[in-house]
């Protein structure tokens, strides 16, 4: 069971190694593009490119899928970005359990985002549990983690990546040491170490320019995928900031200040520090440098970025 781009590692791994798939359960096939054309999910096309049974169930709740994952009567569920919660019904047909591929290390970073939060937060380790899921929101035991260290240049996008396929392999060592007939031993997690990572709102994107320059970077590479970090500029001109990088240096001019050097580099003051932005990217344009948003917008060391409570 699984949906995005996320899960395909996991799948591919699968399929690579020969285990006994009997159907690959993801989200209905969704509007996308401009066009809201109907799109399939990440993991259906990859099942279809190796002929597996694909379902795609509006709610797994649904007592009619529920009576054909019972005639199915899988030993196992895997499951990894699937994107809805597993009632008990379902939970109980697999005689070795419903494991689940979570990217982060379990209690901490409970949800829908974790990669994102754990970018977001500034932490600097992260990396992936495979526990047996309950009815809870990531509450299952623990079989087991493995850990990598989150580098300063990584983001959302090449976090998951990482995470994505160091799951798939952990997944397989498992499954290849699986005894038959039940689930593997797990332990119960620490609830009082708990943390959240809901699913991101496009506010949470909003830069604030009073806070400082880690802080920002952190949300560019936090929010990279979705919904993005962004700014306002001149006449309300919406800006994403796609990469960045934090400088110790300071220009004592209020937050949000520009700063151009050498007319190449673009320098934005902060609570802390400032911020060199790379790559910018103007609503309805591509992403582009920044030398060139500084010579197609003839920028001027002194302009503002400013927050939509600005407007």
């Amino acid at each position: 069971m699984g949906t995005s781009e996320f899960a395909v590692p996991a799948l591919r791994e699968l399929v690579t190694h020969k285990f006994d798939l009997i159907g690959v359960v993801t989200q209905p096939d969704r509007p996308s593009g401009r066009g809201k054309r109907l799109s399939p999910p990440p993991v259906k096309i990859v099942a279809t490119e190796h002929s597996l049974p694909v379902y795609q169930p509006e709610k797994v709740r649904k007592p009619d899928f529920i009576r054909g994952l019972e005639h199915l009567a899988p030993d196992i569920i895997i499951v990894a970005a699937f994107g809805q919660l597993l009632p008990q019904t379902v939970l109980d047909i697999p005689p070795c359990g419903t494991i689940n591929l979570h990217p982060s290390l379990l209690p901490k970073y409970r949800g829908a985002a974790p990669i994102q939060w754990a970018l977001i937060n500034g932490e600097t380790e992260t990396g992936v549990t495979l526990m047996l899921l309950d009815a809870g929101e990531d509450t299952g035991d623990i079989i087991s983690t493995c850990r990598i260290p989150i580098q300063n240049e990584d983001n959302a996008f090449t976090l998951t990546e990482q995470l994505a396929q160091l799951g798939a392999n952990q997944l397989v060592r498992l499954l290849s040491e699986m005894p038959e007939g039940a689930p593997p031993p797990a332990t119960p997690q620490n609830n009082a170490e708990a943390t959240r990572a809901p699913r991101l709102t496009k506010e949470i994107g909003h830069i604030n320019w009073s806070q400082p320059a880690t802080t920002i970077h952190n949300l560019v590479r936090g929010t990279a995928i979705w919904p993005g970090a962004y700014t306002f500029f001149r006449n309300n001109l919406r800006l994403k900031i796609i990469n960045c990088q934090p400088l110790s240096e300071t220009f004592g001019a209020p937050s949000g200040t520009l700063k151009i050097v050498e007319k190449r580099k673009l320098l934005v003051t902060t609570a802390d520090g400032m911020l060199q932005l790379l790559q910018i990217q103007p609503a309805t344009k591509k992403v582009m440098e920044a030398s060139d948003f500084i010579n197609g917008y003839q920028l001027q060391t002194g302009e503002q970025l400013f927050a939509a409570t600005s407007l």
